[in-house]
Protein backbone atom coordinates (compact mmCIF):
# COMPACT_ATOMS: atom_id res chain seq x y z
CA UNK A 1 0.00 0.00 0.00
CA UNK A 2 1.24 3.45 -0.58
CA UNK A 3 2.08 5.86 2.20
CA UNK A 4 -0.30 8.59 0.46
CA UNK A 5 -3.35 6.25 0.65
CA UNK A 6 -1.65 4.44 4.34
CA UNK A 7 -1.68 8.06 6.13
CA UNK A 8 -4.87 9.01 4.42
CA UNK A 9 -6.64 6.03 5.79
CA UNK A 10 -4.91 6.76 9.53
CA UNK A 11 -6.40 10.27 8.81
CA UNK A 12 -10.47 9.31 8.29
CA UNK A 13 -10.01 6.38 10.72
CA UNK A 14 -9.17 9.35 13.38
CA UNK A 15 -11.60 11.29 12.07
CA UNK A 16 -14.54 8.81 11.90
CA UNK A 17 -13.58 7.68 15.12
CA UNK A 18 -14.21 10.96 16.89
CA UNK A 19 -17.57 11.48 14.89
CA UNK A 20 -18.73 8.39 16.57
CA UNK A 21 -17.43 9.64 19.68
CA UNK A 22 -19.38 12.53 19.41
CA UNK A 23 -22.65 11.03 17.64
CA UNK A 24 -21.86 8.52 20.74
CA UNK A 25 -21.77 10.77 23.44
CA UNK A 26 -24.52 13.38 21.98
CA UNK A 27 -26.84 9.77 21.60
CA UNK A 28 -26.46 8.97 25.34
CA UNK A 29 -27.45 12.83 26.52
CA UNK A 30 -30.30 12.89 24.38
CA UNK A 31 -31.68 9.33 25.86
CA UNK A 32 -31.06 11.03 29.33
CA UNK A 33 -32.80 14.04 28.69
CA UNK A 34 -29.35 16.07 29.04
CA UNK A 35 -28.52 17.75 25.64
CA UNK A 36 -31.78 19.26 25.19
CA UNK A 37 -34.11 19.44 28.35
CA UNK A 38 -37.83 20.32 28.25
CA UNK A 39 -37.26 21.18 24.04
CA UNK A 40 -38.91 20.05 21.22
CA UNK A 41 -36.58 19.45 17.37
CA UNK A 42 -38.65 21.03 14.68
CA UNK A 43 -38.62 18.83 11.66
CA UNK A 44 -40.62 21.41 9.06
CA UNK A 45 -37.05 22.89 7.17
CA UNK A 46 -36.22 18.89 6.76
CA UNK A 47 -39.46 18.13 5.55
CA UNK A 48 -39.61 21.15 3.00
CA UNK A 49 -35.92 20.42 2.18
CA UNK A 50 -37.40 16.44 1.51
CA UNK A 51 -39.99 17.66 -0.49
CA UNK A 52 -38.12 19.65 -2.86
CA UNK A 53 -37.73 18.73 -6.94
CA UNK A 54 -33.85 19.10 -6.30
CA UNK A 55 -33.57 16.58 -3.62
CA UNK A 56 -33.77 13.49 -5.83
CA UNK A 57 -31.10 14.22 -8.04
CA UNK A 58 -28.79 15.83 -4.99
CA UNK A 59 -29.14 12.68 -3.51
CA UNK A 60 -28.44 10.09 -6.79
CA UNK A 61 -25.17 13.19 -7.60
CA UNK A 62 -24.11 11.86 -3.90
CA UNK A 63 -24.88 8.45 -4.50
CA UNK A 64 -22.63 8.14 -7.47
CA UNK A 65 -19.82 10.88 -5.92
CA UNK A 66 -19.36 8.09 -2.89
CA UNK A 67 -19.56 5.50 -5.23
CA UNK A 68 -16.78 6.55 -6.99
CA UNK A 69 -14.86 7.32 -3.64
CA UNK A 70 -15.44 3.71 -2.54
CA UNK A 71 -14.07 2.58 -5.76
CA UNK A 72 -11.01 4.44 -5.61
CA UNK A 73 -10.63 3.08 -1.96
CA UNK A 74 -11.10 -0.40 -2.27
CA UNK A 75 -8.16 -0.24 -5.90
CA UNK A 76 -6.30 1.71 -3.94
CA UNK A 77 -5.77 -0.85 -1.33
CA UNK A 78 -5.12 -3.66 -3.69
CA UNK A 79 -1.56 -5.10 -3.43
CA UNK A 80 1.06 -4.35 -5.54
CA UNK A 81 3.69 -7.13 -5.97
CA UNK A 82 5.06 -5.75 -8.84
CA UNK A 83 9.00 -3.78 -9.42
CA UNK A 84 9.70 -1.31 -11.31
CA UNK A 85 12.61 0.34 -11.29
CA UNK A 86 15.39 -1.32 -8.86
CA UNK A 87 18.19 0.94 -7.39
CA UNK A 88 21.82 -0.68 -7.80
CA UNK A 89 24.74 -0.36 -6.09
CA UNK A 90 26.93 2.94 -6.87
CA UNK A 91 23.73 4.82 -6.93
CA UNK A 92 24.74 8.21 -4.87
CA UNK A 93 24.94 11.81 -5.10
CA UNK A 94 25.92 11.86 -8.61
CA UNK A 95 23.18 10.29 -10.25
CA UNK A 96 21.26 6.91 -10.00
CA UNK A 97 21.86 3.09 -11.35
CA UNK A 98 18.86 1.73 -11.84
CA UNK A 99 17.57 -1.64 -13.85
CA UNK A 100 14.10 -2.47 -14.57
CA UNK A 101 13.31 -5.34 -11.98
CA UNK A 102 11.60 -7.96 -14.53
CA UNK A 103 14.67 -7.46 -16.56
CA UNK A 104 17.27 -9.80 -14.71
CA UNK A 105 14.79 -11.96 -13.51
CA UNK A 106 13.60 -12.87 -17.34
CA UNK A 107 16.97 -13.61 -18.37
CA UNK A 108 17.63 -16.07 -15.25
CA UNK A 109 14.69 -17.88 -16.52
CA UNK A 110 16.02 -18.03 -20.05
CA UNK A 111 19.25 -19.70 -18.71
CA UNK A 112 17.03 -21.60 -16.40
CA UNK A 113 15.56 -23.32 -19.97
CA UNK A 114 18.86 -24.31 -21.02
CA UNK A 115 18.56 -26.84 -17.90
CA UNK A 116 18.02 -30.38 -19.56
CA UNK A 117 14.77 -31.42 -18.48
CA UNK A 118 13.37 -28.31 -18.10
CA UNK A 119 10.35 -27.17 -20.34
CA UNK A 120 9.87 -23.58 -19.47
CA UNK A 121 10.67 -21.10 -17.19
CA UNK A 122 9.81 -17.58 -15.78
CA UNK A 123 10.92 -14.94 -13.52
CA UNK A 124 9.63 -11.46 -11.97
CA UNK A 125 10.71 -9.25 -8.81
CA UNK A 126 7.91 -9.16 -6.42
CA UNK A 127 7.37 -7.59 -2.90
CA UNK A 128 6.54 -10.38 -0.56
CA UNK A 129 5.73 -9.92 2.98
CA UNK A 130 8.19 -6.91 3.36
CA UNK A 131 10.92 -8.33 0.90
CA UNK A 132 12.04 -8.03 -2.95
CA UNK A 133 12.09 -11.47 -3.84
CA UNK A 134 13.21 -12.30 -7.27
CA UNK A 135 11.17 -15.56 -7.86
CA UNK A 136 11.94 -17.91 -10.72
CA UNK A 137 8.98 -20.60 -11.86
CA UNK A 138 9.76 -23.81 -13.68
CA UNK A 139 8.15 -26.35 -15.79
CA UNK A 140 10.22 -29.63 -15.40
CA UNK A 141 9.50 -32.88 -17.74
CA UNK A 142 8.45 -35.89 -15.41
CA UNK A 143 11.50 -37.94 -16.04
CA UNK A 144 13.85 -35.20 -15.64
CA UNK A 145 16.89 -35.53 -12.40
CA UNK A 146 15.23 -33.25 -10.08
CA UNK A 147 18.56 -32.99 -8.22
CA UNK A 148 20.30 -31.64 -11.18
CA UNK A 149 17.75 -29.07 -12.01
CA UNK A 150 17.44 -28.32 -8.24
CA UNK A 151 21.43 -27.34 -8.34
CA UNK A 152 21.55 -25.40 -11.32
CA UNK A 153 17.73 -23.55 -10.53
CA UNK A 154 20.06 -22.97 -7.16
CA UNK A 155 23.23 -21.87 -8.64
CA UNK A 156 21.40 -19.22 -11.23
CA UNK A 157 19.55 -17.89 -8.57
CA UNK A 158 22.93 -17.19 -6.66
CA UNK A 159 23.63 -15.49 -10.11
CA UNK A 160 21.06 -13.29 -10.27
CA UNK A 161 21.47 -12.13 -6.95
CA UNK A 162 25.12 -11.13 -7.39
CA UNK A 163 23.48 -9.59 -10.45
CA UNK A 164 21.57 -7.41 -9.17
CA UNK A 165 24.09 -6.41 -5.77
CA UNK A 166 21.31 -5.83 -2.96
CA UNK A 167 21.51 -7.45 0.08
CA UNK A 168 17.99 -6.87 0.76
CA UNK A 169 16.64 -9.42 -2.62
CA UNK A 170 16.29 -12.96 -1.29
CA UNK A 171 15.80 -15.62 -4.29
CA UNK A 172 13.10 -18.01 -4.19
CA UNK A 173 12.75 -21.31 -6.97
CA UNK A 174 9.44 -23.04 -7.62
CA UNK A 175 9.98 -26.02 -9.47
CA UNK A 176 6.54 -27.85 -10.60
CA UNK A 177 6.83 -31.22 -12.30
CA UNK A 178 4.82 -31.54 -16.00
CA UNK A 179 2.16 -33.97 -15.58
CA UNK A 180 3.24 -35.87 -18.84
CA UNK A 181 6.30 -35.96 -21.58
CA UNK A 182 6.37 -32.88 -23.72
CA UNK A 183 6.30 -36.12 -26.71
CA UNK A 184 4.42 -38.85 -25.25
CA UNK A 185 0.88 -39.13 -26.20
CA UNK A 186 -2.10 -38.85 -24.04
CA UNK A 187 -4.50 -41.62 -24.66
Amino acid sequence: MKRGVLALDRTLAVLLGLVLLAGGVAGLAWWTGDLLPDTTLDTGSVTSALDAGWFPAACGAAAVVLALLALWWLLAHLPQRRIGAVLLPGSGGRGTFQVNGDGPTRAAAQVLTGVPGVRSASGRLVHDRGNLVAELSATVEPRADLGEVAAAAAEIRGQLLEVLGRPDVVGRVRLSVARADRGARVA
